[in-house]
């Protein structure tokens, strides 16, 4: 972060490539310069920062809020939550969200993380099974979202005949549809009404899962608020699912997509840990870290940023930044990935990594062992990709083994 120059003009940012190709139109962007105006996912006007070195530093920087609150008036609209699941550790800033953090800490310990294991492979395992004898299938569909949902479930200690249909909600609030605005009410509605009677039965007859044990910190010590509570359990099915889908989507189809780097991780599975997080650098599941708003003027990439505007971190560019990673746009599993921005930086780092480390390693494991000739089942220029400049993830991955 140097020197101020002048505020850039508004670059020309076609939506429709960031969303077919983002790496393409981020590079674009990456190398006209680090800083540039454009419209935000919401519409408005917001700065892109595109440049590893300023991403990771910017990420890190206390003066970048995550409270809407710091927004300026007229500014970042945003998705529209209650507060019963807008109080969570993406829209805190310090003293709240150490305070939540070092809370919901306590409960969410490496011992809970490494108990899951064992039900991880046996989930895994058992859509494996379901999969085999079909000799095709949406990989998405049959194995990348039921295995996250079991998982997060299982963590939360939701009972499996009470798991609704969770994809539908968190499609409905991360892709909404602008001639449906009534679905993401819906999805609102369907998601208060059922963690206020998850939280219930928790209280009546509490387990050793991580919502009881959150309750515990609630209620024992009232430093929680029942807010608090309910938007923690929101945050951690919503980020806990969502990010896991399209993490271990994207990483198999570019295993898929590059066949000596998937041979070289069957030849050698104890490379899964390092592949995994090159994996989720080379096609992480975010190409935008979560907004925020400088707290007062501050200077990025030599452009300063004026107090209360929408500030977006390009991970997808930073990524895929020469500057720090050698022949970014080549997968390379023997590659040091460690300082990839895929599971954040700093005081906001992903309080799930090791869990969605877990399962991507185990996710991946499992299916290239199971299905030693696993193949796309159309040509790659005919996939279907989230229209989400929030997420990137396939609608489905037709494979056949």
């Amino acid at each position: 972060m140097d020197a101020s120059t002048t505020p850039p003009a508004p670059a020309a940012v076609d939506p429709a490539e960031l969303l077919a190709d983002p790496y393409a139109g981020y590079a674009r962007l990456r190398e006209a310069g680090p800083v540039h105006r454009v419209a935000g996912t919401d519409g408005l006007p917001a700065w892109l920062v595109t440049r590893y070195e300023d991403v990771r530093q910017a990420l890190a920087d206390p003066r970048f809020s995550l409270d809407k609150a710091n927004s300026k008036p007229g500014g970042y609209r945003g998705l529209a939550l209650p507060p019963a699941l807008d109080a969570n550790l993406l829209n805190m800033d310090p003293p709240d969200h150490t305070r939540v953090r070092r809370l919901v800490s306590r409960a969410f310990t490496p011992r809970r993380i490494a108990l899951l294991r064992e039900p991880v492979r046996r989930t895994a395992d058992a859509l494996l099974d379901a999969m085999a004898p079909l000799g095709r299938a949406d990989l998405i569909a049959a194995y990348a979202a039921p295995l996250p949902i079991a998982v997060i479930c299982e963590l939360l200690g939701v009972a499996e005949e009470d798991r609704p249909d969770f994809r539908s909600w968190t499609d409905a609030l991360v892709v909404p549809d602008p001639a449906r605005p009534e679905r993401t009410k819906e999805a609102v509605g369907a998601l208060l009404a059922f963690f206020a009677r998850l939280l219930a039965r928790k209280r009546a007859e509490p387990a050793d899962d991580l919502l009881s044990a959150m309750i515990a910190v609630r209620d024992e010590e009232d430093r929680l608020s029942e807010d608090e509570l309910m938007s923690l359990a929101f945050l951690i099915l919503f980020a806990g699912y969502e990010n896991t889908v399209h993490l271990i989507g994207n990483a198999t189809l570019a295993l898929l997509q590059n066949p000596a780097q998937l041979a070289a991780l069957r030849a050698d599975p104890d490379r899964l840990g390092p592949a995994v997080e090159e994996l989720a650098r080379f096609d992480g599941p975010a190409p935008l870290a979560i907004r925020r708003f400088p707290t007062e003027d501050v200077t990025v990439g030599g452009v300063t940023v004026p107090a209360g505007e929408t500030v977006l971190l390009s991970l997808a560019a930073a990524h895929r930044d020469p500057r720090r990673f050698a022949e970014p746009d080549r997968l390379d599993i023997g590659r040091d990935a460690t300082g990839h921005l895929a599971l954040g930086h700093g005081i906001h780092y992903c309080l799930g990594a090791p869990l969605a480390r877990l399962e991507t390693e185990i996710a991946l494991g499992a299916l290239v062992e199971r299905f030693p000739r696993l193949e796309l089942d159309v040509p790659a220029d005919r996939l279907e990709w989230r229209p989400s400049m929030r997420t990137r993830g396939l609608l489905a991955l037709p494979v056949r083994y």
